[in-house]
């Protein structure tokens, strides 16, 4: 056997011998350490080199959620309705994996005008969260998210794995 045919031979062997891990690790979109990218029904769609999320062992990262809404993928209508939007898109991405707001360990909002929106920020967060405890949280101005849009918010979030 050529040096060539020895190396694809034990690559072959060694893939068999997984067995069933290696076909399960390809079939849920796993990296080669096991991190999982999340795209659950009733997400909204994207539209580039990105995922909606991940999972890397017990903690779940959710991507910049925007306002948009699922069903059409398009903006809402109504600053307040955008930025409640955003969060609900972030909280669908955390509880495909079974983690709720509470579990959220950190977030990170981005607004173009923090006068404006922030008090919509925390407005929307009151409602979600009721009057706390709330995840610890850095709000940021920033001159432009896509499509023109108000808010983007992002979340970390704690999900012990299933075994």
């Amino acid at each position: 056997m050529t040096r060539i045919g020895f190396a694809a031979a034990a690559a072959l062997a060694c893939v068999l011998s997984l067995g069933q891990t290696a076909t399960s690790a390809v079939a849920q979109d796993l990296s080669p350490n096991g991190v999982k990218t999340l795209a659950p029904a009733g997400g909204i769609k994207t539209t580039g080199t990105w995922a909606l999320g991940t999972r890397a062992g017990d903690v779940v990262y959710v991507a910049g959620m925007r306002g948009i809404d699922p069903a059409t993928n398009t903006l809402v209508a109504g600053d307040e309705a955008r930025i409640r939007q955003a969060f609900m898109n972030m909280k669908l991405i955390a509880e495909s994996e079974g983690a709720t707001l509470r579990d959220a360990v950190r977030l990170v909002v981005y607004v173009t005008d923090m006068y404006r929106f922030r008090p919509l920020v925390n407005k929307v967060q009151e409602e979600l969260w009721g009057k706390g405890p709330y995840p610890p949280r850095t709000i940021v101005e920033v001159d432009r998210l896509n499509q023109d849009d108000i808010c983007e918010v992002e979340g970390t979030f704690y999900a012990p794995a299933k075994k």
